[in-house]
């Protein structure tokens, strides 16, 4: 009897061991929940189905003499069947007789419709009709900006240690963003809603790499997007008695295209790079007014082109004003010297606007304007070059390359846009030798029948083409060094050095650089200036180094008149003058000094 007890009792034991672990189990589940992040594996799809109307055109293609009904075609359009058209429901055959058919006209050969050759098109109805089409939805998005801090191009300076803000947007009506995350570095971060704040920690010069993303109602999430932040301090963080010398502050960068502050230099994105920290030098910044831009060289080929047009009084000059090769001598120069001053500061306004509508420094397109030239934007035969930045086909070649969107735009205006769609690099060598002749000529301002001999308004319209040249310039640049290294631009090189190897690109060629480039970082040497240039082959290629020590020169108040020759440099016309300029040119506001030894910043 014992041992019966003993065997019910053991089963009653067990029983309430299980229940008790299970017990045990779902309080502890509930007492310490997991944080749990969106592994977007089952994200529904944004489409919608809408109902449309449309109309059905039936057209017959006949024959004249014999009234028969060849094809027959169904259009959704109201105006008449496209070759195209008539080509897929008909045949190449009957396209190509229907397009070679003229109007059928009356004469004493011809006195019924019936005696006419060829085919017609006739009308036989029109059908109305509704389908449903399948269409999709706008994503949701995070837009990125800085809380706690209005950081002001070029220094981007905070006086306060500044915040990330990040905005959700979800654009389907009746949804919402519940919840903002990522990562900044390897640490992560959650905020409920479609608004979240996040402290800023300071970085290194290389800035660190954030990545975010928002959840909608609708039960799925944005893309991924990233950002390079950086976050620099600078001051006295820790002073003895509480006693500062220099006010803490920050210097704050961001790169990313979900970023709603100023683009101070779009080929920073391109390359991910950021400027020099607290803005870039004098030669690659942007001022947001003209007088910042003003300069008064003495541009000598610029004075005689004007002698030549004869809006100079050289009257006083025995020999014209002119040397035999064409550009002004001294005393043409003194002649010519207010109009020369008042010529090249007109284009400044248009280049500051460019510059904003485009990201390129506007200091550096007038540098670049300066050597290639002097800013006479006719078209120099000598060199096969047109307009203010001198574009050769090489240089337009570049553009339709390496510019998609400014390709998209232009091809068309040239080409039929069934044949644009194939991409620049897809185009036969005629339709691609088109399109370059057709750009440089889009840029020459050269005007016979014009007052200046310049149509100015044309010059005007080339800032903004030459602007998207250098920018085709700044992803082959970037393209280049992937290619060399598997790394971005920015991984390998500094900012300034990559406006260099930009400037070499546009001036001499992607041979030269790319060349250069390899050879560099086949040495194991890091691909710096000073280590490029040694590998640029002598002759053309290496005439880029003079051109970018020259446009990388700010001009300084014009205080001597140096001696005028015909010098060319690397298919560059330029005078002896251009050697001299350095600093930086009238009313140029200096940069805020930047903070030196940034490269061992730490966090406050």
């Amino acid at each position: 009897m014992s041992q019966q007890w003993v065997r019910n009792n053991w089963h009653i034991f067990i029983t309430l061991l299980i229940v008790g672990c299970v017990l045990v189990g779902v309080l502890f589940f509930h007492a310490f929940p997991a944080e749990g992040y969106n592994l977007r594996s089952e994200n529904p799809e944004r489409k919608a189905t809408i109902l449309v109307s449309y109309h059905t055109y039936e057209w017959w293609i006949l024959t004249w003499s014999r009234n028969q009904l060849l094809c027959r075609l169904f259009i959704e359009h109201e105006s008449w069947p496209e070759p195209d058209e008539v080509g897929f429901f008909c045949g190449d055959q009957v396209k190509r007789d229907w397009l070679a058919t003229g109007p059928c006209a009356f004469s004493e050969e011809i006195t019924e419709a019936a005696h006419c050759p060829g085919f017609y098109l006739h009308l036989v109805s029109v059908t109305p009709g509704e389908r449903e089409i399948e269409v999709e939805l706008m994503p949701p998005e995070v837009l990125l900006d800085i809380a706690d801090c209005d950081p002001q191009p070029p220094e981007n300076r905070c006086e306060t240690l500044p915040k990330l803000h990040l905005s959700g947007v979800e654009p389907l009506p009746n949804e919402t963003i519940i919840n903002i995350q990522g990562y900044i570095g390897d640490e992560p971060f959650s905020c409920k809603g479609s608004e979240c704040v996040v402290p800023l920690p300071a970085t290194g010069i290389g800035g660190v790499q954030v990545s975010f993303w928002a959840d909608s109602s609708f039960g799925d999430s944005s893309e991924i997007f990233t950002a390079l932040v950086r976050v620099v301090p600078w001051g006295d963080f820790v002073a003895p008695d509480g006693e500062k010398e220099d006010q803490p502050q920050w210097y704050v960068d961001i790169l990313s295209r979900q970023y709603l502050g100023r683009i101070e230099s779009t080929c920073s994105h391109i390359w991910s790079s950021f400027p020099p920290v607290g803005g870039p030098p004098a030669w690659l910044s942007s001022p947001d007014h003209p007088d910042a831009l003003v300069s008064d060289q003495p541009f000598y080929y610029l004075a005689g082109s004007l002698i030549r047009q004869g809006l100079v009084d050289v009257s006083e000059c025995y020999d014209g004003g002119l040397q035999p090769s064409g550009i002004a001598n001294q005393c043409g120069l003194e002649a010519a010297r207010d109009l020369v001053n008042e010529w090249q500061n007109q284009f400044d306004s248009e280049i500051i606007r460019v510059a904003m509508d485009t990201g390129i420094p506007s200091q550096l397109m007038k540098n670049i304007f300066s050597q290639e030239s002097q800013f006479w934007p006719g078209f120099s035969a000598s060199y096969k070059e047109a307009g203010l930045g001198h574009l050769s086909d090489l240089g337009a070649d570049t553009v339709l390359l390496w510019n998609p969107s400014f390709f998209s735009q232009f091809c068309p205006l040239v080409l039929d846009t069934t044949i644009c769609q194939r991409g620049f690099g897809n185009l036969d060598l005629a339709e691609q030798e088109m399109l370059r002749g057709a750009l440089v000529q889009k840029v020459d301002a050269a005007c016979p029948e014009c007052p200046h001999g310049i149509d100015l308004s044309q010059a005007q319209f080339s800032i903004s083409i030459f602007a998207r040249s250098l920018l085709a310039n700044c992803e082959q640049v970037g393209q280049i060094i992937f290619n060399t290294t598997r790394q971005t631009a920015g991984e390998v090189c500094s900012y300034e050095d990559l406006w260099r190897f930009t400037l070499v690109n546009y001036n001499a060629g992607p041979g030269c650089l790319s060349d250069a480039i390899q050879e560099t970082y086949t040495n194991n040497q890091p691909l710096t200036w000073v280590n490029v240039i040694e590998y640029l082959e002598p002759g053309g290629c290496q005439a880029g180094i003079t051109y970018v020590e020259r446009v990388s020169t700010m001009p300084k108040p014009l205080n001597s008149t140096p001696v005028p020759s015909t010098n060319t440099e690397g298919d560059q016309l330029v005078s002896s003058e251009s050697s001299d300029i350095e600093d930086e040119t009238p009313n140029q506001q200096q940069p805020t000094p930047t903070p030196e030894s940034l490269d061992s910043a730490t966090s406050p």
